[in-house]
């Protein structure tokens, strides 16, 4: 069974735990590691009647992007869990910065953990980490036990575009699940394929930049930054060729 230190290296393209201290540094350009704010926003804009009391958690929450724009947009309450504490530091003081101190609140923590605890919230967003929680059915079963009844799923994710690779679901696929562990599919947002190549070469860009640095400074560790550099080009080319990003809304009666 993986550790969630191999889960949290894989969520984040690294192909070894080793990497996990450097991450900070080699993220640090980048403010949105997962979610789009701005979907998540018109999702709920949409399709979801909030109002002041409503309470959101934010699951492996990274630097905080998606609870800090939600907070500052509909001023409720967000609750972000990340498991390093570097990328919670930063996402606290984006709160202040944005005004939304007094509505979020960011802590360390292992989310394998926390969807045990985490009750009573309106909607729950799971951005962008693959399977930490399980397989997309366990991962669904888990997030409905932190919502109330009537209350909403976010998830991050991706259709395979065929059968060919087990690792992604099609959309068929999706649905079926979907289906077993009742929950409706309300809506979903599949990434445009120009706007995914723009972001993933900025981001590429920021990345390739912070990982040579780290090559000059720790040439011993020169592997491990150079396997991060190719990890992350392979999963672009994954996005823009072979799966499509997409972000579901799900409603659990």
């Amino acid at each position: 069974m993986k550790t969630i230190e191999e889960k949290l290296a894989k969520s984040l393209t690294a192909e070894s735990i080793e990497l996990i201290p450097y991450l900070p540094y080699l993220l640090q350009d980048l403010w949105e590691l997962g979610s789009s704010p701005r979907d998540i926003i018109g999702m709920i804009i949409d399709h979801i009647l909030v109002s002041n009391q409503t309470k959101v958690l934010d699951l492996a929450c990274g630097k905080g992007a998606v609870s800090v724009n939600l907070a500052s947009e509909f001023r409720f309450l967000v609750k972000g869990i990340d498991i390093i504490p570097e990328f919670i530091d930063f996402a606290i003081n984006k709160s202040k910065e944005f005004g939304v101190g007094e509505l979020c609140e960011f802590v360390v923590g292992d989310i394998t953990e926390s969807v045990k605890i985490e009750k009573g919230y309106d909607i729950v967003i799971l951005g962008a980490v693959g399977d930490v929680l399980g397989k997309p059915e366990e991962t669904i079963i888990l997030l409905k036990n932190t919502v109330k009844k009537g209350g909403y799923i976010i998830i991050d994710d991706a259709y395979g575009k065929d059968n060919t690779d087990a690792k992604y679901l099609t959309k068929n696929q999706w649905l079926k699940i979907f289906k077993n562990t009742g929950v409706r599919l309300i809506d979903e947002k599949i990434i445009e394929d120009d706007e995914l190549a723009s972001i993933n070469d900025e981001q590429q860009e920021f990345i390739v930049k912070r990982a040579n640095e780290l090559k000059k400074e720790l040439p011993e560790k020169a592997h491990l930054f150079e396997s991060y550099i190719k990890s992350q080009l392979k999963e672009c080319e994954e996005l823009e060729n072979d799966i499509s990003g997409v972000t579901l809304l799900l409603g659990v009666d």
